[in-house]
């Protein structure tokens, strides 16, 4: 009982160290990170892209895709440190990055800071590492930034949504865009794609439902 004793607890030493280890590189990643200098994405043909990270993409993706002036969104990987991110190595928690989303829409139609609303509406703006049953660091809540002009409507974003909610704070983020890495083409449309899956008939579908009840003044007219 005691050799038993003596090794669950040396297991349970290391399981601790690794564990800090580990959050002690990531916070050295993201620090690093948010010293980058943004990369600004030229508009082609009039539209604009947006990065996002708000927990599982396929939730995330479907929201962005109700929204007016929003042509379309594309799932995958960004906000971490390796190149050539996968689902699975970023499943891992170890590359940094989070499951994120390229929005493409028309600055004409809907604005940036149209755009933070809806990341807020559409999420636990308070809830660290994760969306729900999703949890940890790959489905983080991140937004990035390409210019000054949207870090400072981020943030006074963010600022009016920690009054209505203190003593909570938004949990997002705030990162200078770098790279998106688009997801593996199983991941795209996954909700339109996929109607009958559980996790979409369950997480995906209400999520979308909750958010649209939220703000329906900025959806399409189907």
């Amino acid at each position: 009982m005691k050799k038993l004793f003596l090794l669950t607890s040396i297991f349970s030493a290391l399981f601790i160290s690794t564990g800090c280890s580990q959050e002690k590189i990531d916070r050295t990643n993201q620090a690093k990170a948010q010293q980058n200098k943004p990369v600004e994405v030229p508009l082609e043909k009039g539209m604009a892209k947006a990065y996002f990270a708000s927990g599982c993409f396929w939730c995330v993706e479907a929201s962005y895709e109700s929204v007016k002036g929003v042509k379309e969104a594309i799932s995958g990987y960004s906000g971490g440190h390796t190149e050539n991110p996968t689902y699975e190595s970023t499943s891992t928690g170890t590359t940094g990055h989070a499951e994120a989303i390229e929005v493409i829409y028309d600055p004409k139609v809907v604005s940036f800071a149209t755009l933070i609303d809806v990341y807020f509406a559409s999420q636990d703006v308070t809830q660290v590492n994760g969306q729900g049953v999703d949890r940890g660091s790959q489905y983080r809540s991140i937004i990035f930034y390409q210019n000054e002009e949207q870090k400072k409507i981020i943030d006074e974003k963010i600022a009016a949504m920690n009054t209505k909610i203190a003593p909570k704070e938004v949990a997002a983020e705030v990162y200078p865009f770098q790279k998106f890495w688009v997801a593996e083409a199983h991941h795209q449309d996954f909700e339109k794609n996929n109607p009958e899956n559980g996790y979409v008939q369950k997480v995906s579908i209400p999520r979308l439902k909750k958010f649209q009840e939220k703000l329906p003044e900025v959806l399409k007219k189907d």
